[in-house]
């Protein structure tokens, strides 16, 4: 596998910090940027409001014309990624960086992305902090071995570690159903139920993660990894996290139509908390947590009746 030039799809903030990532690296790596006007700025000035504190290499190539490229990672937000797809070349390994379900098909990446070889890149990492080269790992998921000890090859670096996994829908999965959960967790903590509350609800929403992993014929056990537990942890305990910061402000009082109009930057947990519940339904697979949360999004339950219909599940081993 040639891997000499990286593209990676899409400028947000996690886009941009796995550019800044590669191309620190000493990687031939190419931004595309949907936005012609984002894409030059971002080239003149090399800066992007998405991430203040960043400086865009040099050597990091930007563009709002679809490359060419040994490698692409796609790093656009979940509900894109199929207007994405068909505009890409179709000879090189797909990496996806997004995490999520297809609101109207409740697929999960690699499922849209069934005609072509693909891996999931995952774990728990603030774009941020990747960009600052600050000290992180994440998990390479790829069915085939071969494969992905290549691809495993070519992305790790200094700052980046990378541990690889076969086990492409569990790690989806659990990139997915976390920004669930952080949201939960932060209406926790906004509401003031205190850590020992969060601490409960990060276990038992673990859990449900895992049995519907199973259900849909993924490994428990790559739940417990860094793609599963870790991006779980981060992502209900870093203020950082753009899921548990919007579920922090619901549990002070503020509406969802508030806090989602005065951002930018896509939470992902709000379109998946719904497609994550009618997959699990689907499965015959139990999530409380999740059912809580879509129902407190749809305006169906306020955060006290929330509270309690999870409190008043019935008793059972753990």
């Amino acid at each position: 596998m040639n891997n000499n030039h990286i593209a990676v799809i899409g400028a947000g903030a996690w886009g941009t910090a796995l550019a800044i990532l590669f191309a620190r690296a000493g990687k031939d790596v190419t931004l595309w940027a949907r936005d012609k006007t984002r894409a030059d700025s971002m080239r003149a000035t090399r800066h992007t409001p998405r991430l203040p504190d960043a400086v865009l290499p040099a050597s990091l190539t930007i563009t709002h014309k679809i490359p060419e490229a040994d490698i692409l990672l796609l790093a656009v937000p979940m509900q894109h990624l199929r207007q994405i797809l068909p505009l890409l070349p179709l000879s090189p390994p797909v990496l996806l960086c997004c995490k999520g379900l297809e609101r109207d098909t409740l697929l999960l990446p690699p499922e849209l992305v069934a005609n072509r070889p693909a891996a999931m890149l995952t774990g728990p990492n603030f774009a941020h902090e990747v960009a600052a080269g600050l000290p992180a790992a994440a998990v390479l998921a790829m069915p085939d071995a071969t494969q992905r000890a290549a691809l495993m090859e070519a992305l790790h670096t200094s700052t980046l570690r990378l541990y690889g996994s076969p086990d492409i829908i569990g790690a989806a999965l659990g990139g997915a159903a976390k920004n669930v959960i952080a949201i939960a967790a932060g209406v926790v903590m906004g509401a003031g139920f205190g850590e020992n509350a969060r601490a409960a609800l990060i276990t038992r929403g673990l859990a449900e993660i895992a049995r519907l992993a199973t259900a849909l014929g993924g490994k428990s056990e790559t739940i417990s990894g860094l793609s599963g537990l870790g991006d779980l942890l981060l992502t209900c305990t870093g203020t950082s996290s753009r899921n548990f910061s919007l579920g922090l402000a619901l549990g002070q009082g503020q509406s969802l139509e508030h806090i989602l109009g005065a951002r930018t930057e896509v939470t992902e947990g709000v379109a998946t908390a719904p497609a994550l519940l009618a997959r699990a339904q689907a499965a015959g697979t139990d999530m409380p947590i999740t059912e809580a949360v879509t129902n407190l999004l749809a305006g169906r339950r306020n955060i006290p009746q929330t509270m309690a219909a999870l409190m008043g599940r019935a008793l059972k081993d753990e």
